[in-house]
């Protein structure tokens, strides 16, 4: 039963809203207010989302739109989602605790901006690629088509709700599927906005199907599901292990982007002042709930205690506070949970021996009372094989580790389960770019921080997950490649069936 004087939500399957007897509070992180209810699925809502999603495949009602029909509805969402972009910006702060200047530019901004790259890729995408002509064994001539694939699943995390739901969304309707999407528990709310306008902007219905509930349930039966043909997942290793498990029951594509736990390389040579507030950028954005957050910072022994000073100082500048104050910089971490596993791991920290050069608990003030607040902490005397410097600690703590030389910064950086990003800085290009193709992460990004653009791939090595998101070619994997071959040859005799029918045909 929902909340007196708090807005429900519905699931949205099959072009209608349809409710849940479960009810799932959503909890402002900054206030531990209650700020919407949403109905909570089951594998019953997942069950009937998946077949009005096989139905309007089936249907071609938008699997047969020529690519540039497709791209025009997906443009016209755009439009929609600018227009709602202060609506949006709110209701993700509201649930997952950014502050409304990060999640109006990042969070929103970036989720249309990404979803327009999607439109336009929509209609210029290769869906047929004619091959040479060939002339053994006989005289032929193929094309690869790129077909959608049916019902693809997205399960989406708690950090950027609306940005990596794009990401799966966006290639998948461009490549014309039918999409099932399970948002967190804790932050569906935008991704129920999207799909209301979406079909608000002529997305057929049952082409998008939102269903909310608990990911050991829903996510597990979509992950499953013999129906559907891809699920594409981002969220915590350990959650995309038992994906693949599920997943590999009827052998689906699979597209998964993970854990991270990415090196800042910081060379003798570096501009400090602009790889100070780098680091501080890389790490503390968005409290460190970011999976490509640059939690390890690497530092070379002469430089060490000056950067950290440096750094400790410009840190005390973070504005904590109120996430609705457009100048405020820093919210709280999501949930309670989150909130006592960061305080857990930097008192594990403090036990291995490293030292707390700021930070280290909970905001002093009133206003830090109610919420799940956690100080920007750096942590220096940090050793590679520590907790905290393996471990994804998915909030606002840095590790900062001294290396000797550069071939000691590389194998501090490879080491570790993790390969999703990690930058570079120094002043001298071609020094950079020789550390780079050092190290082992799916995007390294030189002189920069949080670079990830909607034109490149990104996904990442190792155990940080499997393909990649992004870029010209992000529609591959929500299609299958078919070769139709053309014989040429017009002659029964200029054929090889001769291998098995040695007597000409009487």
């Amino acid at each position: 039963m929902a909340t007196v004087g708090v807005k429900h939500y519905e699931m949205r399957i099959g072009g209608e809203t349809v409710d849940a007897e479960g009810v799932t509070e959503i909890v402002n992180p900054a206030t531990e207010e209650i700020a919407a209810t949403v109905a909570k699925g089951t594998v019953d809502h997942a069950d009937r989302a998946v077949e009005a999603a096989k139905e309007s495949f089936k249907s071609g009602v938008w699997s047969d739109k020529p690519p540039e029909e497709r791209s025009k509805v997906m443009l016209a969402i755009c439009d929609r989602l600018n227009d709602e972009l202060s609506e949006l910006a709110e209701l993700e702060t509201i649930s997952n605790g950014a502050t409304i200047r990060q999640s109006s530019g990042f969070h929103v901004g970036f989720a249309i901006a990404h979803f327009n790259y999607f439109a336009d890729l929509a209609a210029t995408y290769q869906f047929e690629q004619p091959q040479p002509t060939i002339h053994y064994p006989t005289l032929s001539r193929s094309v690869v088509k790129r077909e959608p694939i049916g019902v693809c699943a997205g399960i989406l995390p708690w950090n950027f709700p609306l940005l990596l739901g794009v990401w799966k969304i966006g290639p998948g309707l461009a490549a014309g599927n039918s999409m099932v999407i399970k948002p967190d528990s804790k932050t569906p709310l935008t991704m129920l906005e999207f799909a209301r306008i979406a079909e608000e902007c002529g997305l057929p219905p049952g082409v998008l199907n939102v269903v909310t509930g608990p990911g050991t349930e829903v996510g597990a039966r979509l992950a499953s599901h013999p129906d559907v043909g891809k699920v594409a997942f981002t969220g915590s290793t350990a959650t995309g292990r038992e994906i693949m498990k599920l997943a590999s029951g009827t052998v689906k594509n699979v597209t998964l982007e993970l854990g991270g736990k990415s090196p800042v390389i910081v060379l003798d040579d570096a501009d400090v002042e602009a790889a100070v507030d780098a680091a501080l950028f890389g790490c503390f954005l968005y409290s460190g709930q970011a999976c490509e957050s640059g939690t390890r910072l690497l530092l070379p022994e002469a430089m060490h205690d000056d950067f950290v000073e440096r750094m400790v100082k410009r840190a005390g500048t973070i504005k904590i506070g109120d996430t609705m104050d457009f100048d405020a910089d820093l919210g709280p971490v999501v949930s309670k949970e989150q909130q006592e596993k960061i305080l857990g791991y930097i008192e594990s920290g403090k036990e291995e021996g490293a030292t707390v050069a700021c930070g280290g608990g909970v905001p002093e003030g009133e206003q830090f009372e109610q919420g799940y607040w956690v100080e920007p902490t750096i942590l220096t005397d940090v050793k590679n094989d520590m907790h905290v410097a393996q471990e994804e600690i998915f909030g606002p703590v840095l590790c900062v580790l001294r290396y000797a030389d550069e071939d000691e910064a590389v194998e501090i950086a490879n080491d570790t389960i993790y390969g999703l990003a990690s930058s570079v800085w120094s002043e001298d290009p071609e020094h950079a770019l020789g550390i780079a193709d050092q190290i082992d992460a799916g995007s390294v990004w030189i002189n920069d921080a949080h670079a990830a653009n909607c034109a490149l791939p990104f996904g990442g090595y190792k155990q940080s997950g499997i393909g990649r998101e992004l870029g010209p070619n992000a529609l591959d994997p929500y299609t299958e490649a078919k070769n139709v071959h053309l014989d040429l040859s017009g002659s029964l005799d200029r054929h090889i069936y001769d291998v098995v029918l040695s007597e000409p045909p009487s």
